[in-house]
């Protein structure tokens, strides 16, 4: 694995010291706050400090999926895009549903199916399609595949938070953010910050 990561940029760190200083005392780990903080330097959103959902283990269990080069399966593109340099750093292979062909309710739903089956212990990353993180769930409960990690923040208001309460069912290692806020950009964020973990983690100061 290439351990080429370069240090934070002088406004990102300038960022990150103006969150720590809004968001003061949280109830966080330092893995976990390094993923939170990475979300609302993405967003401007301080509500996702209220709205993460860590499951015991998903860090560690995402650290160790990237250590073995496991594939990222996302979504959308905007999502692919905006790990794609991150994950160049890693040996994991990165996959977007899109690019997959199949049967589901909407397209990123198929292509998910079918990515899924090809690579079923895989990092699956949902940042925008609630069909796509029910197909997850369909597929979890069906015993065809068995995720190293779900992140699910998938943004909006139809069948989002019935898809999220969904995974909460599963008994797979997963990243939530709650309620209807998500989005392609945490997702990213989500992803990156998981990378600089698994990379070189003592760059990732709380």
């Amino acid at each position: 694995m290439s351990r080429n990561v370069s240090s934070l940029h002088p406004i990102t760190a300038q960022s990150f010291a103006i969150i720590d200083q809004e968001i003061g005392t949280h109830p966080w780990n330092a893995a976990e706050y390094a993923i939170v903080r990475r979300a609302i330097h993405s967003t401007a959103d301080f509500d996702l400090s209220q709205l993460f959902h860590f499951s015991p283990g998903a860090i560690a269990a995402g650290i160790q999926a990237i250590q073995t080069h496991r594939p990222i399966v996302v979504d959308v593109r905007m999502v692919a895009m905006g790990v794609a340099s991150t994950v160049a750093h890693t040996e994991s292979p990165l996959y977007c549903a899109l690019d997959f062909d199949g049967e589901g309710s909407t397209r990123t739903a198929a292509g998910m199916a079918t990515v899924a089956r090809h690579y079923p212990h895989s990092i699956f990353v949902v940042g925008n399609a609630p069909t796509a993180l029910l197909t997850l769930v369909d597929l979890i409960q069906a015993g065809e595949i068995a995720p190293a990690l779900i992140i699910g923040v998938p943004v909006g208001f139809v069948a989002v938070e019935d898809a999220k309460q969904a995974l909460s069912q599963v008994a797979v290692p997963q990243i939530q953010v709650r309620g209807r806020k998500g989005g392609s950009p945490v997702a990213a964020a989500i992803v990156n910050a998981l990378i600089q973990l698994a990379i070189a983690p003592e760059e990732v100061a709380p």
